[in-house]
C-alpha cells in the first residue's frame, strides 16, 4: 500500500496561500524517544536552527531524508524487519518527506531491533527510528483480531506511527511552539497529515482506515488494564485516551462519512458533539504551523 498525503497537503495549502500503560503495555505500542530509554542513547538538546556539526543549515533548507535498515536477529525483529522491507516502507516515508518540506539538514530513518515495539525521534542524533518490533506487534494484534489482512493493518498503523514522529521532529528542527503536551500534539500531527483531503476535496479512505488502525493498537495496549500512578504520571496520555482523541478527529473531520463511529457506541455521543469544533482547532493549528516550511 502506498499512501501519499503531505504533498496533497502542500499543493493544498498553496493554493490558498495564492489565493489569499499503564506503564509495560504502553511501552508496547509507544511512540516517543523517552519510552526507548532502554534502547536510545540519552537524548540532547540541539539547536533547531544548527545541523548536527552545530553550523546553521544552508539557506532554503537542502536537507534530505535518508533511509538506513539495521540489522534484525531476533523473531520478533526479524518479522517486523521482513514487512517493513518487503513493502519498502521506510523508503515510501522518506519519499513523502522529501518531496515536500524544506529540511535544515540531513535527517536519518532507521529501521532498528530495539528489543521492545517503540518508534522516536532523537533530537540529539537527527534520528526518526521505527522499530523493527512495533511493525511485528502490530502484525501479531491484528492477526489475534481476525483481519483478513493483518499485514496491510500493520503497515497502516506504521504510517501514523512514522508521522507522529514526524510531528516530533517538526517540532524540534523547525522549532515549532507547542502549548499542550508534546505527545498530544505529535497524535494530532498523524492526524492532520492522514486526514486532510486532497487536492480533490475528499478524504484518502486508507489514510482513514490508517489512522483507526493506529487507534486500535493503543484500544489492544489499553483493554483491561489497571491504571498505574506511573501510567499517570507518563508524558503520553493513557492508551484508551488516545483512542478516543484519534476517533473524534476522524469523525470531526467528516462526521457524515464517520457516523458508525458513534452509532456504533465507539465514540461516546457527549465527546462527537465537539470534535467538527476540535478537528477545526487541529487543521487549522498546524496547517499554520506547517505552511512556512512546504516545498
Amino acid at each position: 500500500m502506498r499512501i501519499q498525503v503531505l504533498p496533497l497537503i502542500a499543493a493544498g495549502l498553496l493554493v490558498v496561500a495564492c489565493g489569499s500503560a499503564q506503564q509495560q503495555q504502553q511501552e508496547a505500542s509507544d511512540t516517543s524517544a523517552e519510552a526507548a530509554e532502554s534502547s536510545a542513547p540519552a537524548e540532547g538538546k540541539v539547536d533547531s536552527a544548527q545541523g548536527p556539526d552545530g553550523e546553521a543549515p544552508p539557506p532554503g533548507g537542502t536537507g534530505t531524508m535518508i533511509v538506513t535498515y539495521q540489522d534484525a536477529q531476533s523473531p520478533e525483529a526479524i518479522a517486523g524487519r521482513d514487512l517493513m522491507q518487503g513493502d519498502q516502507l521506510l523508503e515510501d516515508f522518506a519519499e513523502d518527506i522529501n518531496q515536500t518540506l524544506n529540511l535544515p539538514y540531513d535527517i536519518q530513518l532507521h529501521g532498528s531491533q530495539c528489543d521492545q515495539a517503540n518508534a522516536f525521534w532523537q533530537e540529539s542524533e537527527i534520528t526518526i527510528t521505527i522499530c523493527y518490533e512495533d511493525a511485528s506487534n502490530s502484525q501479531r494484534i491484528f492477526t489475534e483480531a481476525g483481519d483478513a489482512d493483518p499485514d496491510a493493518a500493520a503497515i497502516n498503523a506504521e504510517y501514523a506511527t512514522f508521522y507522529h514522529e514526524v510531528g516530533h521532529m517538526a517540532i524540534s528542527v523547525y522549532d515549532l511552539p507547542v502549548t499542550g503536551r508534546e505527545e498530544d500534539v505529535a497524535d494530532q500531527l498523524a492526524a492532520y497529515i492522514l486526514l486532510t483531503p486532497g487536492d480533490d476535496g475528499k478524504i484518502d479512505p486508507e489514510s482513514v482506515q490508517a489512522v483507526k488502525d493506529f487507534a486500535r493498537v493503543f484500544a489492544a495496549s489499553g483493554a483491561g488494564t489497571q491504571v498505574s500512578p506511573g501510567a499517570l504520571a507518563d508524558e503520553h496520555s493513557l492508551d484508551m485516551q488516545r483512542v478516543y482523541n484519534l476517533d473524534c478527529w476522524i469523525y470531526g473531520s467528516n462526521p457524515d462519512a464517520n457516523a458508525d463511529l458513534v452509532t456504533s457506541g465507539q465514540l461516546p455521543e457527549d465527546r462527537a458533539s465537539g470534535c467538527p469544533a476540535e478537528w477545526e482547532q487541529l487543521d487549522q493549528a498546524w496547517s499554520t504551523l506547517l505552511d512556512p516550511y512546504f516545498k
